[in-house]
């Protein structure tokens, strides 16, 4: 099976289990990331923290993003500039209001400052224990971690479901390896 052929075969099967979630668990499993954050604190205040906006039945990060507000974190947003390209970063407050972005994603609208952020929550499909993860296959997030890796210091922490987490998930050359899992259940640093 071929690398691709690998990570279209997980991807359905990832996307079918985070479907199976009932809205109570959705619910719980928000919540559930502010208190996992907590425990483990793989950033601190100072930074600027990228979030990203739930699209279709990811976890819904908004009750952690208020959190990390009201404890002294700026906020950022990713805005997808174009086909292969890097994601760029603009500050955003709970209750900003965003404007229509691709791929049905909501994004600060470009009178907002745009910022570097020091840490990345990264949507996920999947992540193995050595902090691999799958995405939705459109290389974003490697690229902008990768770019930002080049110049500077910056954690990246994968941000899903518990039940997201897999034994092994297939990576190449251009894949980025996160820093931390945060899930409902926990947060974990990669060595």
């Amino acid at each position: 099976m071929t690398l691709i052929d690998g990570k279209r075969a997980l991807r359905d099967t990832m996307l079918a289990r985070r479907q199976r979630l009932g809205e109570e668990e959705r619910r719980a499993a928000a919540d559930g990331l502010l208190r996992s954050f907590r425990l483990e604190r793989p950033v601190e205040v100072p930074a600027v923290v990228s979030g990203f906006w739930p699209i279709k039945d990811e976890i819904d990060l908004r009750p952690l993003m208020s959190g990390l507000f009201e404890e002294g974190f700026q906020l950022a947003l990713p805005v997808v500039q174009g086909r292969a390209q890097r994601l760029l970063f603009r500050a955003w407050r709970p209750g900003d209001q965003l404007e229509a972005g691709v791929f049905g994603t909501l994004q600060p609208s470009a009178q907002c400052e745009i910022v570097e952020p020091d840490a990345l929550l990264v949507p996920l499909l999947a992540c193995d224990s050595e902090g691999w993860r799958l995405g939705y296959g459109g290389g974003f997030y490697d690229r902008t971690l990768e770019d930002l890796r080049k110049r500077r210091r910056v954690t990246a922490i994968g941000v899903g479901f518990d039940l997201q987490l897999v034994p092994k998930v297939p990576h190449g050359a251009d894949d980025q390896r996160l820093d931390w899992l945060l899930t409902d259940r926990r947060a974990c640093a990669f060595v």
